[in-house]
């Protein structure tokens, strides 16, 4: 249950998801297979959506990845992310990455298959014409610190050339940093403009320069001004998206990836450890690197260092989503006994992503605590209790349970359930009015606790389905017994 709401329409989604399927691109990366490259042996990364989010632990092969989507094209050095160093990198002999590309000039109607390998001394490729932009963590050292800037300190300093930034950046770095970028001016240190600073102005008209900037607004200003100026169907690689900048601005430069995605028809991979850049993108637009292991869903970093061991535990749930989460911990809390700081439950988005993350993590032998999986009802027939996987009760979505169980019983449960959402006992009888009006008007019970918040005076949808929860949990104690009883050997207990 997120409140996060992003500025991108779902049609714009559906939109892109659908130009890729339907491999509506002049040219795009579809998918590489990492036959054998630093950790990974035989895995697949399919590019789904047109912007990519690389998640995962430190050492977890996210920047592998990141620099093996740009290896097939002529504008990646393969220094740039796999440089050798005599025989301290021995390790390098037969790496090989495959390639599916979408390239309409070389090939009208077929993907593009390619392969770049180290046989032993180099690499060898069949390298594509592409534009490509490559952003690394280098772009937030600040400007102090920057040897090309050197000769910009000093009062004395006058640029060689004063460019004002066009409107369309401007716009675009203000709608990410929310802050007024008005009067920003490129400023060219040599003749040549090989080394640029930007100059910003303050709202007294006094300029101040890239010295006195945050090295992340820098970082904002160029990746916007570099994208807007590339051609259409680009390539853009940005590494660690999060550096330098507020959780705020980086869930803005996302989405302002998306709507680059939309206007130019670029592609976008980005590595981050952030939760908020992967807020604004689809499940499919995800995938997480660990362990050798690529896993295509919405996993945020704090369940994959729970996957990883990181994070102390003696068992781990993974869940379809959000309200799945809380359908499991208000069962666990309401059957008794159970030493809840010690289990870890995580929303997967969506049920492949549980199964596959379950059946990895016990497959596992440096594993040190079980995991289950827990599906939504309507997969009662694709579980597999063997591979320590079960299903909410119901026989639908789960919010469709719920809600209708507590709807059975609202005229006993009004007064309960109004004091749980947080209200005073007196608006029970709105309560009761709001819940029967929207058993008959809403049409999509993935999302009725958060109409019945709007419909409360704008209380959150989160409070509402935990209310709704907390009661069901109270009413219905043979649903948790049942579903708590299917696991109840491996959950821990308390002294």
């Amino acid at each position: 249950m997120n409140d996060y709401r992003s500025e991108i329409r779902d049609s714009d989604f559906e939109k892109l998801e659908a130009k890729v399927s339907g491999q509506n691109y002049g040219q795009y990366l579809r998918r590489i297979t990492l036959k054998r490259i630093r950790s990974f042996v035989d895995r697949v990364v399919s590019f789904d959506f047109p912007v990519t989010a690389l998640v995962g632990p430190n050492g977890g092969g996210k920047t592998t990845i990141l620099g093996a989507a740009g290896l097939i094209y002529r504008d990646i050095s393969p220094g740039t992310f796999f440089a050798k160093s005599g025989k301290y990198d021995a390790s390098m002999k037969d790496w090989s990455v495959e390639y599916e590309l979408i390239d309409k000039s070389a090939s009208p109607r077929l993907p593009l298959q390619r392969t770049a390998s180290f046989p032993q001394l180099k690499w060898n490729r069949r390298a594509v014409r592409r534009p490509v932009l490559y952003f690394g963590v280098s772009r937030t050292v600040a400007a102090t610190e920057r040897k090309e800037l050197v000769k910009a300190i000093g009062n004395k300093f006058v640029a060689q050339n004063e460019v004002a930034l066009p409107v369309s950046v401007v716009n675009e770095v203000e709608k990410i940093l929310a802050k007024d970028m008005q009067g920003c001016n490129r400023l060219s240190i040599d003749s040549q403009s090989k080394a640029t600073l930007y100059a910003a102005r303050n709202s007294d008209g006094s300029e101040y320069s890239e010295f006195h900037f945050g090295a992340g607004e820098a970082s904002v200003i160029r990746i916007v001004s570099a994208i807007e100026n590339v051609e259409d169907g680009a390539l853009i690689l940005i590494e660690e998206i999060e550096n330098g900048l507020h959780p705020v601005a980086t869930r803005h430069l996302v989405e302002y990836l998306v709507n680059v995605s939309l206007r130019k028809s670029c592609q976008v991979i980005f590595t981050t450890h952030s939760n908020d850049a992967l807020l604004p993108l689809p499940a499919k637009a995800i995938w997480a690197a660990y362990n050798g292991e690529v896993l295509q869903g919405k996993l945020d970093i704090i369940s994959l260092r729970t996957i990883t061991g990181q994070i102390d535990a003696k068992l781990a749930i993974f869940v379809e989503d959000s309200f799945g989460e809380i359908m499991v911990r208000t069962a666990l809390r309401y059957h008794g006994g159970i030493l809840i700081e010690a289990v870890k439950i995580h929303a997967m988005g969506g049920e492949d992503p549980a199964k596959q993350v379950n059946r990895q993590h016990n497959l596992d032998p440096t594993s040190h605590f079980p995991s289950i999986c827990i599906l939504d009802g309507d997969q009662s027939g694709k579980v597999d209790a063997d591979r320590r996987e079960f299903v909410l009760p119901g026989d639908g979505a789960p919010e469709a349970h719920v809600f209708d169980a507590i709807l059975s019983r609202l005229d006993q449960v009004a007064a309960r359930l109004t004091v749980s959402m947080q209200l005073p006992t007196s608006s029970q009888e709105q309560v009761k009015k709001v819940v029967s009006d929207r058993a008959l008007t809403n049409r999509d019970r993935h999302v009725v606790f958060e109409q019945i918040g709007e419909d409360l005076d704008f209380t959150a949808g989160l409070v509402v389905a935990s209310a709704f929860l907390a009661v069901w949990a109270q009413e219905f104690p043979d649903e948790v017994a049942d579903l708590v009883a299917k696991f109840q050997d491996l959950v821990p207990l308390k002294d």
